[in-house]
This record gives C-alpha cells, structure tokens and sequence, in this order.
C-alpha cells in the first residue's frame, strides 16, 4: 500500500526553516485570514481548530473559506466533544463536501470524561469514517515535553499505535506538536521520535509573535515549560513581563539544530499575537534566510 503524500513540499528539502509552514486558526478567526491571505502562500495548510461553544454551520463556513481562499483546510476532531457518532459524521461529511477537505486532524481534547461516544483520538480513527470520505492525511498530537495524563513511555506507544493505525487504513500520519520554547526539547524528542522508528513526518508547534502576558498565560494553561531558563533561551526574563516576543531565537536554534537524523519537518505556527503579525513574522525571516 502507498502511502499518500500530505502536501507537495514534503516531497522536497524546505528552502528556508519557515518554508511549507502551517498556520492555526479558530473559526472567529476568518477575517483576520482574509486579511492576511494576500503574505500567505497558495496551498499553505490551515488547522481549524475545534472549540467549545462553536456553532457547527461556523466551523463548515470557515472551512470553505480557507479552500476559497486558495489554501488547504485542515479541521480538527476532538474526540471527548464530540456528542454522538452522528455529529461526528454530519462535520467530516459536511467539510469534505463543502471545502474538499482531505486532511484532518485528531485530538483527545480538554474534558476529562467523554461528552458523547469518543474516549480519544484513536476511537475517532478506528471508526474508519475519515478514508470512507476520502481523507489521505491525518495529524495527530505530539508532547515534546511530556503528556500531563500519560507517563512518557505511554505517550511514545500511544504515538507508535495511532501512526500505524493510520497507515493500515491508507492515510498518511502526520505528528504536530504543542508549541514550545525550548528548542533544546524539541530536538531531543525528535531525535527519539526517530531512534524508536516513528518516521511519520512532522510538524513542530512555535508560537507566532505575541505581547510576552500573552505568552506565559498560553503556556500556563496548555502546560508547557516556561522556566526562568527556558525563556531566557527565548529572548524573554519572566521578570519583566512586558512588550512583545516573536520566535526568532527559537526558531535559529531548530534550524542550526536539526539534521538528517531528525527526519522530514516543518513548522505549525500558533498566531497567539494574531494571525497578520505572524505571516508578517514569517515572511520577514523568509525574506532575510
């Protein structure tokens, strides 16, 4: 069985460490896209992601517009929101349909206990409903540093299980991580990633250019390291919480740091700071690399 590819620039080496980058939006998110549409390159992956509250009609209307606009929609699935298996058909049918969706994206999500039929994103796979409507790619998680409900060893097997588990059903599994600061923990997790054989390609989270408040409280609630030394490494001192930061730093440091031996990535931008700074951001370092 071939695999399918999950878009053309995986077929290449990237020009640049921001070339073939992905962008994530929510659904009120749109105008700032349409806004920004003009710095952001034809076919250029966009995650929809899948929030609480969000009318069903809004996430169809945004995944249009993001295949509209001349881009690649990319919906997310959380598996414990999810309040019943026709809810969940009615959304993977309605964004193929309606935006020719052919990747997705699959979490467990935040509630601790199942609204609906769905413990996790493996259960959202088994149901075989994402290759019945014509979905080749699915992304799943990656934790760079660790899982908060799972030991580290389970993270690594849950990954192994879910890539395979995709592959078997002719869809190619693509891994995008939780943003970090750290780029000395993303290279060691990758550098893992493929000594254990995991050779899925991935995309790894950085967060776009934002005020630092806004930073820390994203890392807080999604927990991810923000030691003092940790963010020194990034270009912010914890104890002058003001301005704004953008990845520069991070970003030199992944690109000088990865090698063959870490395998096919590129990167999967978080606009926390909004969407128009971060395409600024990244054709600015296109322009200069």
């Amino acid at each position: 069985m071939t695999t399918p590819i999950i878009h053309p620039n995986w077929a290449r080496p990237p020009l640049n460490m921001v070339d073939g980058y992905s962008l994530e939006i929510t659904a009120k998110d749109v105008e700032s896209l349409r806004a920004a549409a003009p710095g952001i390159l034809p076919d250029t992956p966009i995650a929809l992601t899948f929030l609480p509250g969000e009318d069903f009609d809004a996430r169809v209307a945004a995944a249009r517009t993001v295949r509209e606009l001349g881009f690649e929609p990319m919906p997310h699935f959380s598996a414990r929101r999810i309040t019943s298996r026709d809810e969940f058909e009615r959304y993977l049918a309605a964004v193929t349909r309606e935006a020719s969706v052919k990747r997705s994206f699959v979490i467990a999500g935040d509630p601790s206990e199942p609204e609906g039929p769905f413990a996790d994103s493996a259960a959202l796979i088994a149901t075989g409903e994402f290759e019945r409507n014509g979905i080749t790619a699915i992304g799943i998680g990656g934790h760079p540093e660790g899982h908060p409900n799972m030991s580290n060893e389970e993270c690594w097997q849950v990954l192994e299980d879910k890539c395979k588990a995709i592959a078997a059903r002719g869809m190619a599994p693509l891994i995008v991580t939780q943003f970090a600061f750290d780029a000395d923990a993303v290279l060691s997790w990758l550098k893992e990633l493929r000594e254990r054989g995991i050779e899925a390609p991935v995309r790894l989270g950085v967060p776009g250019p934002a005020g630092i408040k806004t930073l820390m409280r994203f890392a807080a609630r999604c927990g991810v390291g923000a030691s003092a030394s940790v963010m020194a490494k990034y270009g912010i001192s914890i104890t002058r919480l003001i301005g704004s930061a953008g990845p520069d730093k991070l970003v030199k440091a992944l690109e000088q740091g990865l090698g063959k031996e870490h395998g096919p990535v590129r990167l999967h931008f978080y606009p926390f700071g909004g969407l128009e700074k971060t395409v600024a951001w990244i054709n600015e370092f296109a322009r200069k690399n």
